[in-house]
């Protein structure tokens, strides 16, 4: 076995937490199970990675095999990484039947007619995600294992998450190839970025809606002891306002957890208007901006803003239309003048 790939098991194997080690090599399904009970899990992790080394030596273990078991690392501990939203697009509506090996091989085709020293590694989930990892090397350099892309392409759907490497030059060819292998003839970044893997998938797979049906809501409680002398009028206009803001709240982003989204940026267009008679601008044409918005946890500090009394119930759809203008991102670029009008790539 090659010195790279032996340290590269290794530094995986030390990344697990101990007590996962076991399970993780048996989801690998490289090592048998007779090796694996040699192995003694409750000494240090580096005496654990150097057996386990060893065991590969002995099944002589190729890249290939390495990187399997960082996918499986990766697809555990996806939240370690950042993802991005890719939407693709078809010239027409019909739909094809995928075919997995023809996705792999028209795949590393194209990857590696673009660039050679490549390693691309495919593992299937039983939610129909393709996990693809690319590891990217130089014409005179072998890949880089400890700083690779990470794809996960639902089969049947437009969607792609990238958790692309440092360098930017390998993302056009990662979307090149991933159109070519999908049958699609469009790629565009939607904007739309999250540790949380997850709710990436609730928001453009619609498992999350923010629209709920009103419920007559709640009597608020705690925290709200009123003095003795409070006019009674002003007490009842003060739970009023609550109680609306509460409903309000609950009718836009309904009362369960938010998906965590960690960046959201799209294009403003509308006219800008004033009096005819100022002459203020010479040409008609369209105030434009780009919004961007970010936070450890967008969604949910846009549901705080009214409660907090920092912004009026309802919230303006320029906040609370984030997750539907995602996924509606083709449509709205193909309307123009529409306010927000598109989400865009940089």
């Amino acid at each position: 076995m090659d010195e790279t790939v032996a340290e590269y098991i290794r530094r995986t194997v030390l990344k697990i937490p101990r007590d996962e080690i076991k399970m993780m090599l048996q989801k690998w399904g490289f090592l048998s199970e007779a090796q694996l009970q040699t192995l003694n899990f409750h000494q240090i992790k580096d005496n654990i990675s150097q057996e386990v080394v060893q065991l590969c030596e002995e099944n002589s273990a190729d890249i290939k095999q390495a990187a399997v078991l960082d996918i499986i690392y990766n697809h555990i501990y996806q939240n370690k990484r950042m993802w991005s939203v890719y939407q693709m697009k078809k010239t027409g509506e019909e739909l094809e039947y995928f075919d997995i090996t023809d996705f792999k091989k028209k795949f590393k085709t194209r990857l590696r007619s673009a660039l050679k020293n490549v390693t691309i590694t495919f593992k299937e989930y039983e939610d129909n995600a393709i996990w693809i990892r690319v590891a990217w090397g130089t014409p005179y350099k072998k890949p880089n294992q400890y700083k690779p892309s990470y794809v996960v392409y639902h089969s049947q759907t437009p969607y792609v998450f990238i958790s692309s490497s440092m360098l930017k030059s390998t993302l056009p060819l990662l979307c090149q190839a991933l159109i070519v292998a999908s049958n699609y003839h469009d790629i565009r970044e939607m904007e739309l970025r999250s540790h949380s893997l997850n709710s990436l998938k609730d928001i453009v797979f619609k498992r999350y809606s923010q629209k709920f049906q009103t419920c007559t809501p709640k009597p608020l409680q705690g925290g709200n002891v009123e003095p003795e002398n409070a006019d009674i009028r002003i007490v009842e206009e003060n739970r009023s306002e609550k109680e609306r803001i509460h409903r309000l709240n609950q009718e836009v982003f309904g009362s369960g957890p938010q998906p965590k989204l960690e960046f959201a940026q799209y294009r403003l267009e509308t006219m800008f208007k004033s009096d005819p008679k100022m002459d203020v601008l010479d040409k008609k044409e369209p105030f434009r901006c780009l919004v961007k918005f970010s936070s450890p946890h967008l969604l949910e500090s846009l549901k705080s803003l009214a409660p907090a009394g920092m912004a009026d119930a309802p919230l303006s759809p320029l906040l609370t239309c984030i997750p539907h203008k995602a996924r509606n991102y083709f449509k709205i670029r193909e309307k123009k003048g529409l306010y927000p009008e598109s989400f865009v790539s940089p």
